[in-house]
């Protein structure tokens, strides 16, 4: 068993009490105890005995030992040194020890492994933003490392959020962004009684699994495109992009593109009439981004050659999605759920 400390995290490994763990809520931490749910999560994932898998948050170890069992490295992250030394316990001479890898420190500012599959009963959060800054980590790290897979448990109101359809409630940027990037599919609902300690919202479990090779597009005027179109999703694109804000951020980063393209702009030139004529031509004007998928955006996205998206311009020549921590925090955010 290897462990890595990182981030000056040097604690003292043996904080254990024999009187048992006092669990830090705070930080999410609901400890998953129903073996059923476990292994349904395991089964899910559809592991090879190959491969090697992330666990983020492992805990008391309860999903770990079944990873090890049915994998050929399981790399766990780990933040609690308490429940470190739990996980050394439970796999301390025994033939599953040599097969553990445990990382103590922050995931988001770990480096990571190469790994085949990421299973995870994620650091257990109520408010949304803390469950946005958890699973947007794993976007990337999935492209990063080309992941087969992730299955991760979520808060049931993000999880639905996305794998939203065009129509349903919960649908919005997040939904329209994971779905671009990734295949998302709902694979079971877990009671909060499935926890120690309990939290106070209900779980769900979600397969993400990218798209390989990605879409053909240019992901940060992408997405700058569903943040102007997802800012009131009940509004026509029309009146979404009739903003004076929004005007005011296209005609600066119009005016920007054409000074680093040496494009002589118009004396007469309105943004308003070009906004107007982008939305006519791809006929898109009355329609609204509650009802709009991918496939709908598209047209869009590929019609306005020289109308740029990106709240602060940057001149980018690739054509496939640019995708980083740092992008995919701008891209899913508290106010735009």
């Amino acid at each position: 068993m290897t462990i890595v400390v990182t981030h000056d995290q040097h604690a003292v490994l043996s904080l254990l009490s024999v009187a048992g763990i006092m669990f830090n809520t705070g930080i999410g931490q609901h400890i998953l105890k129903n073996p059923l749910v476990v292994n349904g999560i395991i089964e899910k994932a559809a592991l090879r005995p190959t491969d090697v898998v992330l666990e983020v948050g492992p805990g008391t170890g309860n999903m770990t030992v079944k990873l090890l069992e049915k994998a050929k490295k399981v790399v766990a992250c780990e933040l609690d040194c308490r429940l470190v030394a739990e996980l050394q316990k439970r796999v301390q001479c025994t033939p599953l020890q040599a097969k553990l890898q445990i990382l103590i420190g922050d995931v988001l500012k770990t480096d990571l492994p190469f790994f085949d599959v990421c299973v995870a009963n994620l650091p257990y959060q109520v408010r949304t933003f803390s469950l946005c800054a958890d699973f947007i980590t794993f976007l990337p790290v999935i492209y990063l490392f080309s992941s087969r897979c992730a299955v991760l448990m979520f808060q049931r109101e993000f999880a639905m959020r996305l794998v939203a359809k065009p129509g349903d409630k919960l649908y919005c940027r997040l939904s329209i962004n994971t779905q671009l990037l990734a295949r998302v599919d709902h694979l079971m609902k877990v009671g909060k009684n499935n926890f120690r300690p309990p939290p106070k919202v209900e779980s769900s479990v979600v397969r993400i699994e990218p798209k390989n090779p990605p879409p053909p597009v240019n992901f940060q005027e992408w997405d700058g495109l569903v943040r102007i179109a997802f800012v009131r999703k009940n509004k026509t694109l029309n009146a979404a992009f009739k903003s004076a804000a929004v005007e005011q951020m296209l005609e600066k980063n119009y005016r920007i593109h054409c000074s680093l393209h040496n494009t002589v702009i118009p004396a007469d030139f309105s943004i308003s009439k070009k906004i107007e004529s982008v939305l006519q031509e791809a006929d898109f004007s009355e329609k609204r981004a509650r009802s709009m998928d991918i496939d709908d955006f598209m047209p869009v996205a590929f019609s306005v050659l020289s109308l740029h998206f990106l709240c602060n311009y940057i001149v980018k020549n690739a054509s496939f999605p640019t995708i980083t921590y740092s992008t995919l925090f701008s891209c899913i955010t508290i106010e735009h759920l």
